[in-house]
């Protein structure tokens, strides 16, 4: 089996029998292995991390040297882009995709997710583990539990007055509300770090994590405030972390939405490891310019099947990955940039249905 990442889950014995009591899962776990794909890459992750630090530094001492001049604002998309680079760092290394080591792990994540962007490591890892878990379930999925969107017919039931017109027209606002998502992840981080229970396992990591969104908080304001005029500081702030959420979404909304949902078929819940992430994911066919932007989240299937894999290697997966569904006779989805976003935006469409035509 692949090493367990440090917080996030990996598939265990139980989840890769198939029905008829042999694994379809192992396999294709005993090819990669033979590949060498599940070995650590540090060297490459050291090379990103040092580049996008240098480009953060860049970006600092460009806001200084400009001083407060609207120019300055052109400024929030290369920040945008560094800090969506950061997000992805902190997601493989709650991964253990980076390091076999859980104390680095942490460290990294910390420094990328906290330090960096201001979202709560442990949030996170507690809400992606039960993503991972159980993919596009209804009931056991947090990341299409009925919101402010919804993924499911039957959850529209009930929906009126603003949550109805949402509902009624998610699919056109999808976009514009995932701007807000740089913001939301700081929002939830504080809300999880101030509540009663929450993800945190001992009061030791609340206290750090605290102190690394407080310095986050204030050195992210001290450096507008004291480079830019109070109104750019504050048109600065809210350019970047909109690009910094549109960005996230074009990353995210393509992986899951609109796929199967385990829990709409009788079987569902037996699925094993393979047919529960390959069935619930969609792949995003690109080049290298793809792999960069979406942060290596285009291989969603190879990423759910390996969890710990490190990103450079899921590319290098891919056919055999590919072959095995063949073999299987198990549907591998992959698609196109644009229509990837087609396909999960009209199931967004076709889930609002029901109350536009009640409206």
């Amino acid at each position: 089996m692949p090493q367990a990442p440090a917080t996030l889950t990996a598939p265990d014995r139980s989840t890769i029998v198939r029905r008829g009591g042999g694994s379809e899962f192992a396999p294709l776990l005993r090819t990669v292995k033979e590949q060498g794909l599940l070995e650590r890459r540090a060297g490459w992750y050291a090379r990103g991390m040092a580049v996008n630090c240098l480009g953060f530094a860049a970006v600092v001492a460009a806001l200084v040297l400009l001083g407060p001049s609207w120019w300055a604002l052109l400024l929030a998309v290369p920040l945008a882009l560094l800090s969506a680079r950061a997000a992805f760092v902190g997601h493989d290394a709650g991964h253990a995709q980076i390091s076999g080591d859980r104390r680095r792990n942490r460290i990294i994540q910390l420094v990328h997710a906290d330090l960096l962007l201001g979202m709560s490591q442990e949030w996170w890892n507690d809400k992606h583990n039960r993503h991972h878990a159980n993919p596009n379930h209804l009931e056991k999925d947090p990341d299409v539990a009925a919101d402010i969107l919804v993924f499911a017919p039957h959850q529209t039931a009930g929906r009126t007055g603003v949550r109805g017109w949402l509902t009624r027209h998610q699919a056109w606002l999808f976009f514009p509300l995932t701007t807000l998502e740089g913001i939301a992840l700081k929002v939830y981080g504080f809300q999880a770090l101030f509540s009663k229970g929450g993800p945190f396992r001992t009061r030791r990591e609340r206290l750090v994590e605290g102190a690394m969104l407080l310095v986050h908080v204030v050195g992210y304001a001290t450096l507008l405030l004291a480079t830019l005029t109070v109104g750019q500081a504050l048109l600065f702030a809210l350019v970047h972390q909109m690009l910094l959420g549109l960005h996230l979404g074009l990353a995210f909304a393509p992986n899951h939405k609109g796929m199967e949902t385990p829990d709409a078929h009788p079987d569902g819940d037996s699925w094993g490891h393979l047919r529960r992430q390959v069935l619930t994911s969609r792949n995003i066919r690109g080049g290298v310019l793809t792999d960069w932007f979406l942060g290596g989240l285009n291989y969603q299937i190879e990423h759910h099947l390996f969890p710990s894999m490190p990103r450079p290697h899921l590319r290098l997966a891919q056919p055999a990955v590919r072959a095995h569904c063949r073999t299987l006779g198990i549907p591998y989805t992959e698609t196109g940039f644009i229509e990837s976003y087609r396909q999960a935006l009209g199931h967004l469409h076709e889930v609002g249905e029901p109350l536009r035509t009640a409206a």
